[in-house]
C-alpha cells in the first residue's frame, strides 16, 4: 500500500467465525484470510464467537439491556472498517450462530464497510446458499460486500489435523480475500472518498427521476 494514499486513521479488519467447534475449520480459514489482509498493514482481529455469552436476539430495541458481550461484540465489529465473515454451511444456510450475532448488530456496526465472505462444507457442493443468505444479509444493512469471496467444499481434504491448509489455490483465495477487503477499506477510507461521498449524501434530487403526470 502507497502510504502517500493511506487514510490518517488506523485500519482495522476483524473476522467473525460463525462456528463454534473446537477444531473449526472456519476459525483456519478465516485466520489464513486475517494473514492476507495484515500483508497490507491493517490492524486485524478474530472474533470467535466460543469467547462471547450471546442471548438470543429477541427484537428488543434497547441494546444495553442485553449482557455486555452482547455489546462488546457490537464494539468490536463497530471499531472496523473491513469485515469478514466465515460460517459453515448447516442445511443449506448460515450457522445459527452466526445469524444470531448479526442479528444482535445493526446498521452501527456494518453500514458503509467493506465485508468479505467465507463458506465452509463437508460437501462437494461446497456453500454456496450460506454465501448467498450472507451477501443478502450485507446488502440489507447497507455493507459494500466485495465480489470475491470463497466457498470450501469437501473441506476435510483442504486442511490437514494441524490445521495446515493442503490446497494452494484455497490458500491463495482466502488470502486475496483478506487482501481485497482491506484494500478497499483503505479506499473507502481516503481522504478523497470521504469528500465524495459528503458530497453525495448533500447533492440535491435528481429531477430526471421524478414522474410528471
Amino acid at each position: 500500500m502507497d502510504q502517500t494514499q493511506a487514510p490518517d486513521r488506523a485500519i482495522r479488519v476483524v473476522g467473525v467465525c460463525g462456528s463454534l467447534r473446537s477444531t473449526s475449520y472456519t476459525r483456519m480459514a478465516l485466520q489464513v484470510a486475517l494473514s492476507g489482509a495484515q500483508e497490507l498493514g491493517v490492524q486485524t482481529q478474530l472474533i470467535d464467537l466460543r469467547d462471547y455469552r450471546l442471548v438470543f436476539c429477541d427484537g428488543r430495541s434497547d441494546y444495553e439491556t442485553y449482557p455486555d458481550d452482547v455489546s462488546r461484540l457490537r464494539a468490536e465489529v463497530k471499531s472496523a472498517q473491513g469485515i469478514l465473515l466465515g460460517t459453515p454451511e448447516y442445511h443449506g444456510s448460515v450457522s445459527g450462530v452466526l445469524k444470531n450475532a448479526l442479528d444482535l448488530m445493526s446498521f452501527d456496526e456494518f453500514e458503509g464497510k467493506m465485508v468479505g465472505l467465507i463458506g465452509i462444507s463437508a460437501g462437494a457442493m461446497g456453500a454456496i446458499n450460506a454465501l448467498n443468505a450472507l451477501r443478502t444479509v450485507g446488502r440489507s444493512l447497507h455493507a459494500w460486500v466485495v465480489p470475491e469471496q470463497v466457498a470450501v467444499a469437501e473441506v476435510w481434504k483442504v486442511f490437514d489435523a494441524a490445521g495446515n491448509l493442503q490446497d494452494q489455490k484455497i490458500e491463495q483465495r482466502l488470502l486475496e480475500l483478506g487482501r481485497q477487503v482491506a484494500r478497499f477499506a483503505y479506499l473507502h477510507s481516503a481522504k478523497q472518498a470521504q469528500e465524495f461521498l459528503r458530497l453525495w449524501e448533500q447533492a440535491p434530487a435528481n429531477p430526471g427521476g421524478q414522474t410528471h403526470t
